[in-house]
């Protein structure tokens, strides 16, 4: 862990707040997934976590790249536990 956290603190502000804007978006993409199958537990945890992410992702990029690097992991978490147990993606989300 500790080498992922000096990646982490190698990197410029921007790029660490970029890359968890990304692990936002990605949250984001899975929950409205997970609402369209139907897993309305699963979709409300993972916006609140994009929510979260995104609202102090500039204090952690500037401020915190350990607890970055801890946000950063937890959301990978998640995200791999949603595609392990939805491991063939949506091809679209339009309900007819």
């Amino acid at each position: 862990m500790e080498d992922r956290t000096r990646v982490i603190e190698e990197l410029s502000v921007e790029e660490r707040e970029e890359i968890l804007i990304d692990a936002a978006l990605t949250l984001e993409d899975a929950a409205n997934e997970a609402l369209v199958e139907g897993d309305k537990q699963f979709a409300a945890f993972s916006n609140n976590m994009a929510e979260a992410i995104r609202i102090h992702a500039d204090e952690l990029a500037r401020d915190d790249p350990e607890s970055a690097d801890k946000v950063l992991q937890q959301a990978t978490e998640v995200i791999s536990q949603f595609k392990a147990s939805h491991p063939y993606r949506m091809i679209s989300t339009a309900v007819h």
